[in-house]
């Protein structure tokens, strides 16, 4: 009796992704409560259930895919709300509450750490509690810096310093942490022609949607160079870089040929080059924009859909396949290609569990996209690529826009809701969910060769 009650125990207990989605639901629940009150909206404004619903998985999911105005719809205490949500949600839940349990001095123990190693995607269970000082840290430090800047910057915007450092402070959280969100009402159009406020606006973005492991890396670098003759960073480190840079290179190269005899045309080449360059930086999960997208043509709004989809690094702010999926994948059919059975990058070789890992995230993450874009033409009949390219930022948790969010069905926005939620915790936390427990195979099957591809 006694063993069977124990075995049961043991079936139902969670599993830390499980305990990790349960917080980042829980999350949700008090955000929409929050973003629900009548303090934080504007007079005369009432906020539908579904659109604070809808708001609170935006900002808790850090896409900025918004089904009302958040310049019309909330006062200054909804927006230093949301603001607060967008924190949470863009640092995680585990970092923000590491922090709160060093500050009550609570011991962090076995279980806390692996819920921190779930949630940060780690493989580790050392260095966990100062690797989360590290994250909030750097991350509380970026967005000083950034609202500093921008405060510098914002001087000719607007007319007293506290406006300038509430809009300030709100856009260098929004950018540091990727949420997209903004509270002029036309995102970042206004500084269109600003070049130094993109420089910034882009380093920002760039700062959240690296990784946090990669800016903690850069960060021992800076500190232990004057006593190491060589830092060596993780492979990692390098992949992500490299292919975050790479992506940017690309996407930029890419908007500026597929518009240069559209929107570009009769452009300077400054404003093409930051144009195209600063639309790149935003799909790896920014959401902000200095122009309409809806602009853009019909390639340019597949091209951006599909650079969304792939999204940001891992253990970052951002969501989508992520790079090192994207990288990997890649790799592996380059390699293929060339007749190898193993990768080999940096002078390290990839294991084939990763190699496994990507095209998973990769398949499913299309059936997804796929499946949710072919519902949404059911629902909401609009243009294909718009409905394409709403569901990629959604899953990217880009937040960019066409223009149709608000004008979708409440099934609509229920399918972008779970993309957002899907993008944030990720594809193998969402697959880990429906997944049951380790099965060890003690019985193997005669192997038999298949057809593939031919």
């Amino acid at each position: 009796m006694f063993k069977n009650t124990a075995t049961q125990q043991k079936k139902n207990h969670l599993t830390s992704v499980q305990i990790i989605v349960i917080f980042y639901l829980l999350s949700v629940i008090v955000a929409t409560v929050l973003l629900s009150l009548p303090i934080g909206h504007k007079a005369g404004v009432h906020l539908a259930f579904v659109d604070a619903l809808f708001t609170a998985v935006s900002a808790v999911s850090v896409t900025g895919l918004t089904s009302v105005s958040i310049s019309e719809t909330f006062n200054h205490t909804g927006v230093i709300i949301l603001a607060l949500v967008v924190q949470i949600g863009g640092i995680g839940v585990m970092t923000l509450g590491t922090a709160i349990w060093l500050l009550i001095g609570k011991r962090i123990g076995m279980r806390e750490r692996q819920l921190i190693m779930t949630d940060q995607n780690q493989s580790t269970l050392a260095g966990l509690v100062q690797l989360m000082k590290q994250i909030l840290v750097l991350i509380i430090g970026i967005e000083i810096v950034g609202t500093v800047l921008l405060f510098i910057l914002f001087q000719p915007y607007y007319h007293s310093p506290l406006e300038t450092l509430y809009h300030a402070f709100f856009a260098s959280v929004t950018a540091t942490t990727n949420a997209g969100f903004d509270i002029t009402g036309n995102s970042l159009l206004p500084f269109k022609d600003d070049y130094l406020v993109q420089i910034v606006i882009m380093c920002l973005i760039t700062s959240g949607a690296i990784g946090f492991p990669v800016l903690v890396e850069v960060n021992n670098f800076i500190k232990e160079r004057k006593y190491l003759e060589r830092y060596t960073f993780t492979l990692f480190t390098k992949v992500t870089t490299s292919t975050f840079l790479l992506l940017v290179i690309v996407g930029a190269i890419g908007i500026f040929l597929l518009e240069m005899n559209l929107f570009f045309k009769g452009k300077s080449w400054h404003e093409s080059i930051f144009y195209s360059l600063f639309q790149s930086v935003t799909t790896r999960s920014g959401g902000l924009a200095t122009m309409n997208i809806s602009e853009f043509s019909q390639p340019t709004i597949l091209f951006l859909g599909v650079m969304m989809f792939i999204g940001a690094s891992p253990s970052s702010v951002g969501g989508g396949i992520r790079t090192t999926t994207f990288a990997v994948a890649l790799l592996t059919i380059l390699f293929y290609a060339k007749g190898r059975n193993t990768i080999k990058i940096f002078n390290r070789e990839i294991y084939p569990e990763d190699i496994q890992k990507s095209f998973i995230v990769i398949i499913v993450s299309v059936v997804l996209c796929t499946t949710s874009t072919v519902i949404l033409s059911i629902t909401d009949p609009m243009p294909v690529e718009k409905l394409f390219f709403e569901v990629c930022s959604a899953f990217g948790t880009t937040g960019l826009t066409t223009g149709i969010t608000g004008i979708l069905s409440s099934t609509g926005k229920v399918i972008l809701m779970i993309l957002m939620f899907i993008g944030r915790i990720g594809v193998l936390s969402f697959l880990f969910i429906l997944r049951g427990n380790v099965v060890t195979e003690h019985i193997h099957y005669p192997k038999e060769k298949l057809i593939i591809g031919q």
